[in-house]
């Protein structure tokens, strides 16, 4: 069997995974194992944990859930030796954080870390890049260009050629929502000789399909987007699953699928306006995610880590309103037939 990192390189569907909890606020082991069985069955290549959308506030040690976060998407995905998937920890603070967090990670069988600037503070690009460094000696790296509405910052293109060049950097995840952004990525690829050697993932949740559609020629380099790390591919992962193979067809070709996915481009951006939150600067996105796996019986309800993480105005009645347009996004049958093997034990 191929290698974790060779799969990655691959290309995929990795949903964000996020956080199950009680009404109490404490961790719902019943009902995280079942988000992850649903990702793994319905056919994600990976999971991605501790990451924005697992709440950044997993990763504050007075809280003690990174461990066991890590520790029961690792045992849950063991439960499918077939499918094999790959596990990606989300990695924050500063270097010394940093470090630790890929140890933990490796010691519980972590294939690759999302390496986000989350929580680094007024660090200078070169502290960044030292940073990637130290981690990358642990565990392969996915560089994380964060939207600075989620806690995110600017990074040019002379950054992502100097990340790129690291030899431990095995990929990167584009998502400051941004196209001009986005492009300082390519083109900062490009320039590192390395572009062949990196997967370049969507984290573009409000631009999915033309992503997965886009090649870039730069510098004589092809670069393809070969998959997503999403968000909004933690609900509905039937039908990303369904989109990715689309845009495989219809970049060799297939006219049909291309014209699927134009029509589905407009319908997805939609729904994911609703669901995080965007005319309130994203910050209803994690329980707008939650109000979705809500309906389809797979979380009992919206709660976050910080209780003021809650759903803005107007945002239920957007979500009502995507609910009842785009019924085709949903995977609802698929969920309701497994729902009660996956919350077993």
């Amino acid at each position: 069997m191929a290698t974790a990192v060779d799969r990655f390189l691959a290309g995929g569907v990795i949903p964000a995974h996020p956080l199950a909890l009680d009404e109490d606020r404490k961790l719902d082991e019943r009902r995280q194992r079942a988000l992850s069985r649903y990702y793994v069955e319905a056919g994600a290549t990976g999971l991605a944990v501790a990451v924005h959308t697992t709440q950044f506030a997993v990763h504050e040690p007075v809280r003690g859930l990174l461990a066991p976060v890590l520790e029961l998407a690792a045992e849950t995905a063991a439960e499918y030796p077939e499918q094999a998937p790959v596990l990606i920890t989300g990695i924050v603070g500063p270097t010394e954080q940093a470090v630790a967090e890929a140890e933990l990670a490796v010691s519980l069988g972590y294939d690759l870390a999302l390496l986000t600037p989350y929580g680094t503070g007024a660090a200078s690009e070169d502290e960044l890049l030292d940073r990637a460094r130290a981690v990358g000696e642990v565990i392969p790296v996915i560089g994380f260009y964060l939207q600075p509405a989620v806690g995110g910052r600017p990074l040019g293109r002379d950054f992502w050629r100097r990340l790129a060049e690291q030899p431990t950097v095995a990929g990167v995840k584009v998502a400051p929502f941004d196209r001009y952004a986005t492009l300082e990525v390519v083109h900062g690829l490009a320039a590192s000789g390395r572009a062949g050697d990196i997967a370049v993932y969507t984290g573009n949740d409000d631009h999915i399909v033309m992503d997965l559609l886009t090649g870039y020629d730069v510098g004589g380099q092809r670069i393809e987007v070969v998959g997503g790390l999403l968000g909004q591919w933690a609900v509905w992962v039937r039908g990303a699953v369904a989109t990715l193979a689309a845009a495989g067809r219809a970049k060799a070709g297939d006219e049909a699928a291309l014209r699927e996915l134009l029509a589905l481009n407009p319908v997805l951006t939609d729904a994911n306006a609703a669901i995080f939150d965007a005319a309130h600067g994203f910050h209803g996105c994690v329980p707008g995610i939650h109000e979705v796996l809500r309906r389809q019986g797979l979380l009992t309800g919206l709660w976050c880590l910080d209780e003021t993480e809650v759903l803005s105005p107007g945002q239920l009645d957007e979500i009502d309103r995507i609910w009842a347009a785009y019924p085709h996004l949903r995977d609802d049958t698929f969920i309701t037939e497994r729902l009660d093997r996956w919350l077993g034990a």
